[in-house]
């Protein structure tokens, strides 16, 4: 066994043991708005249920290790005192990914990872209509654990109403776990579907991704593509060139239809095949022909 003392380690690789090491951990899809109502949307995996009288949540946004600067969140909460907390099911799991991205502040992660806001009932951040829960809650205190990149900032938050689909309930009006189909975090790049284990997802670009507002209309708007297919095709840096594409087609030819004669529903579902390998890339060159 290998034994290491936390202070001789970077906090990076300490941060990278203690997430493979405590997993899976529940997802807090937390929405929250600024001092003037502009809304932001990210998922945060420190988060947990800690009593249900008074019920209480807490989550926390910790500094960043490479700069450490804060979340838009974290200041978003310290202002209004507020936030909803949404699950993540395995329907949207790749929307809350893409939503982690770092945009600029005032740019709004809802209309990024193509996620509907559903205004609240008594607080101002606006709920994730796609959640199948969803806790609206003001926030009793934040304890700051420390000052440097890496420490955390505990977030609690008290439940003033809970909003939860019928989908998910049976005829007494209790949670059906299988339909509900959480999904959690580990280590890297790794989530867990509570239902199916483990399944990667590639974390989002360092850089941006050009999120689902700015996809063409007859690919967002798509019957084919479903909220994870979309948070994948969001999550790239930049579309192909014509003469990428051109290639793309000219290969595809040789070997399959002529793309040029598919229709748009053919061309999705082929594209859709392509994602469910995991290959995005191709996925746009075919979308784009």
């Amino acid at each position: 066994m290998v034994t290491f003392d936390p202070k001789d380690l970077s906090t990076g690789r300490l941060h990278g043991y203690l997430l493979s090491a405590i997993a899976p951990r529940p997802i807090a899809f937390a929405s929250t708005v600024d001092v003037d109502g502009n809304p932001n949307l990210s998922p945060f995996s420190f988060f947990n249920v800690f009593s249900a009288n008074p019920p209480i949540l807490i989550f926390s946004p910790a500094r960043r290790v490479r700069d450490n600067s804060v979340k838009h969140t974290l200041d978003n909460v310290e202002a209004t005192k507020e936030v909803v907390i949404n699950v993540v099911n395995y329907e949207l799991v790749h929307q809350a990914s893409l939503s982690s991205t770092e945009y600029a502040k005032g740019v709004n992660e809802f209309d990024k990872a193509g996620l509907t806001m559903l205004k609240s009932d008594l607080v101002k951040p606006f709920r994730v209509a796609e959640s199948p829960i969803q806790m609206e809650c003001k926030v009793n205190d934040i304890i700051k654990l420390g000052t440097e990149g890496g420490a955390g900032n505990l977030v609690i938050c008290e439940v003033v109403k809970l909003h939860i689909s019928e989908d998910v309930l049976d005829g007494n009006q209790m949670i059906i776990q299988e339909k509900l189909d959480l999904v959690a975090r580990a280590g890297g790049s790794y989530y867990n579907r509570a239902k199916n284990g483990f399944f990667e997802i590639p974390k989002p670009l360092q850089t941006l991704g050009i999120g689902i507002d700015a996809m063409p209309d007859e690919i967002k708007n798509s019957m084919i593509f479903t909220g994870n297919d979309l948070g994948m095709l969001g999550n790239v840096e930049v579309l192909p060139t014509p003469e990428i594409i051109a290639d793309f087609v000219k290969s595809v030819g040789e070997h399959h239809a002529n793309i040029n004669e598919m229709t748009h529903r053919e061309k999705h579902k082929m594209a859709q095949s392509y994602l469910s390998y995991g290959d995005v890339e191709s996925a746009w060159k075919l979308l784009l022909s």
